[in-house]
């Protein structure tokens, strides 16, 4: 165990708090599955909670492949991506498939494997990468609103239109993450402004379009967006959604202790409790406290990326943590806004504890290449110390040859001191010549 977590590299809080709600994911769902298994008739409580530990097990081989890559591979890897990206979600929207009678155009089935992803996450992931190298490369650079918008929003409009039409929460959430990340990333904010207002009245313009063509496939969805903002601003009694007045029954059954781990009685009503309405579930068994805990938990989690991205030695790894991260821990709190009706349904699940394949490994992605630039930081931090313990090796060695120099030449000044002391001392030679007889001197 010493060996394996010695081979994880980057910010350990990072790897902690991911692992705990890993961890956490694992009562929640099983306890909710049983709505999966004797209502829905769906396969049985512990094929679930298997099912559950695979997706858990790849997400972390995610995790653990992808923070091993430098970070800086997925500017072109985001380059390449994203053309891939915007086809694959083409094809989503025209060919996408059914899931248990969800939207048809959310979902794609891999052939041969059998299983159904949202392409709209990996997109996200590419999309927030392609950014961060955008800015990255601008800076300290000057371009225009012109440029800009054919190189940076041009492909972030593609990618969001051909979300939008199947599920309006996601498209609203990468285009405010967005917005947040060229915000920090010092894009000039009448340029922000500008794309702020196009976005607003494209969206606009396609509810009208939707309004004129109600019948059309891609536009069927927008009726559902209005139904449910207009039950969510209504103030008449018991026209709550039916999810959410379930939601509302079980965090109220919760109260501050909970009812006890598997003892929830909303599961059996409550539709998508082991995605969507997870939260619901969690207060409903663990109380306040635990839904204070797992709020707790996604705060110390956005702190680390806050640390993380102050340390990144490039923009681009700062831009990189703050596109990936904060999107995580936003997502989080407008799930649990929607259990509390803070918020209306969006359908996001909670990350990393919510069920569901799709979820799961596409946090687990954007966790990795997190985990990536801090172990760079943390990479540079042991380079530098490194460094500093070979200098101060050979300041040893320097002051170790300067000593002994010194004691040699204060054995030399000793000898010549105590040579100057006995009585025979002279520097002219007193030995017998033996020319002294020709010269006459005997």
């Amino acid at each position: 165990m010493k060996e394996l977590i010695g081979k994880l590299k980057g910010d350990k809080g990072i790897w902690a708090f991911v692992a705990l709600l890993s961890l956490f994911s694992f009562m929640p769902v099983f306890s909710a599955s049983t709505n999966l298994v004797y209502v829905v008739g769906n396969g049985s409580i512990v094929g679930h909670l298997i099912k559950h530990l695979v997706h858990v097990f790849i997400g972390f081989c995610f995790i653990y492949f992808v923070h091993r890559t430098p970070y800086h591979y997925f500017k072109a890897f985001s380059w390449w991506l994203l053309p891939l990206v915007i086809a694959l979600l083409g094809f989503t929207m025209l060919q996408g498939t059914t899931i248990g009678g969800a939207n048809a155009s959310r979902w794609l089935k891999i052939p041969f494997v059998g299983v159904s992803f949202q392409p709209s996450a990996f997109a996200f992931i590419v999309m927030m990468v392609y950014v961060a190298r955008y800015l990255s490369k601008i800076e300290d650079k000057e371009y225009t609103f012109k440029s800009s918008f054919i190189e940076l929003w041009m492909p972030v409009f593609a990618i969001i239109g051909l979300i939008l039409p199947a599920n309006f929460s996601t498209a609203a959430l990468m285009f405010s993450m967005v917005c947040m990340l060229v915000f920090v990333g010092k894009y000039r904010l009448q340029y922000l402004f500008t794309i702020i207002g196009l976005g607003i009245a494209a969206l606009l313009m396609f509810v009208l379009v939707a309004k004129a063509f109600p019948d059309n496939k891609l536009t069927s969805r927008v009726n559902t967006w209005m139904s449910r903002i207009e039950r969510f601003s209504s103030d008449v009694p018991n026209e709550d959604d039916y999810q959410i007045e379930k939601a509302k029954i079980a965090i109220a059954s919760g109260k501050v202790y909970g009812l006890g781990p598997g003892k929830s009685v909303q599961k059996n009503f409550l539709p998508q409790s082991s995605s969507d309405f997870i939260f619901a579930i969690i207060v409903e068994e663990y109380g306040l406290l635990g839904g204070f805990a797992i709020m707790g938990l996604y705060l110390l989690l956005f702190f680390r990326f806050l640390v993380a991205s102050h340390k990144a030695p490039t923009l681009f790894g700062k831009l990189l943590i703050v596109g990936l991260g904060f999107p995580i821990v936003f997502q989080a709190f407008t799930n649990m806004g929607v259990a509390v009706e803070l918020l209306p349904t969006t359908g996001q699940t909670l990350p990393l504890i919510s069920s569901g394949g799709t979820s799961i490994w596409m946090t687990c992605i954007a966790i990795g290449i997190i985990l990536s630039v801090t172990k760079k930081e943390e990479e540079i931090a042991q380079i530098e110390a490194e460094t500093k313990q070979r200098d101060e090796a050979l300041q040893r060695i320097i002051d170790r040859e300067v000593a002994l120099e010194e004691e040699k030449k204060n054995e030399i000044d000793e000898i010549i001191e105590r040579a100057k002391k006995e009585d025979n001392y002279s520097i002219e030679d007193q030995s017998n010549n033996p020319m002294n007889a020709v010269l006459g001197k005997e």
